[in-house]
């Protein structure tokens, strides 16, 4: 996309800005690559209030990939609780067998390994490479798209949010940067109601400039998209099925379907329950023996 206007003023502003700004959080202490990984993997589509209380527990648990890698799913499982989407809890055990077995326990500092591990998308791979291995590589999210979409004053494609972010990061500070401007678009520059006023390169926002009623961000690639309801929804159902075998395989209990669907009353829910248990066992999220459930 070419130089960007003002660039090397408004890296300067918003490195200012985020030395006083960033918040304390467990996973910016990190340097292990593997602990980064697992916040990474955490954080997708998952606030940081209700990573805070999970990670450090994670990790104490399963401080290297070995660690995962050698347990069972259902335990890991167990403690993942709480943070939904369960999928994401495998993957991150599938991706730390890799690493057990092909990378020596340590967790690849290229970015063509990294997206070769289950569950590691283009910008998991960046981040850990940014905040791991202090690498110069720029990490877009939902936050930094939206950030650089009413810089810019117009919808981005995921190419061009890319390139602007690369023309953008700073030499020898990619950490400080990208945590900076994830903090600017988590805490500010917000999808809701954004704080314009205390935003520190207001003076080069195109969108605030303008006074456009159509948000640019809203149009851009990995634009953040309104949960669908929870409360009853199969997202809920299925965290309900899951804690109800997790909380019970510590002591090497398993139930049949029928004891799982006497927890739901409702004859609509039961037909939907019997369905999320089989893609659930489908996920090897649960394992399925004759009418037996148990975790994995």
């Amino acid at each position: 996309m070419g130089r960007i206007k003002n660039s090397d003023r408004i890296t300067a502003a918003l490195l200012q800005w985020g030395s006083s700004e960033l918040r304390d959080l467990p996973w910016r202490r990190a340097s292990d690559p593997w602990h980064v990984l697992v916040s990474e993997v955490m954080l997708q589509q998952t606030s940081v209030a209700r990573v805070l209380p999970k990670f450090e527990f994670f990790i104490e648990a399963y401080p290297t990939p070995h660690a995962l890698a050698t347990s069972s799913l259902g335990e890991a499982l167990s403690l993942w609780q709480g943070l939904g989407y369960p999928r994401r809890c495998r993957n991150l055990r599938d991706a730390a067998i890799v690493i057990a077995d092909t990378h020596d326990g340590d967790v690849p500092d290229q970015l063509e390994a990294l997206l070769a591990l289950p569950g590691v998308g283009p910008y998991t791979a960046r981040a850990v490479l940014a905040f791991a291995y202090r690498r110069d590589v720029a990490v877009v999210d939902v936050n930094v798209s939206r950030v650089f979409s009413r810089l810019r004053g117009e919808p981005m494609t995921a190419k061009q949010l890319q390139d602007m972010a690369d023309a953008l990061v700073p030499l020898g500070l990619s950490w400080e940067w990208n945590q900076v401007l994830m903090e600017l678009g988590g805490r500010v520059c917000t999808a809701r109601s954004p704080r314009c006023t205390e935003c520190p390169i207001r003076k080069w926002c195109t969108f605030m400039k303008s006074k456009n009623d159509i948000d640019p961000a809203s149009l851009s690639a990995g634009a953040s998209k309104p949960q669908p309801r929870f409360e009853g929804s199969d997202r809920q159902l299925r965290g309900a099925v899951l804690r109800i075998v997790l909380d019970t395989s510590h002591k090497n209990r398993s139930h049949t379907m029928d004891d799982i669907l006497l927890h739901f009353p409702d004859s609509e829910q039961r037909i939907r329950v019997e369905k999320i248990m089989i893609d659930l066992v489908d996920e090897g999220l649960l394992v399925r023996r004759g009418q037996k459930i148990s975790a994995p």
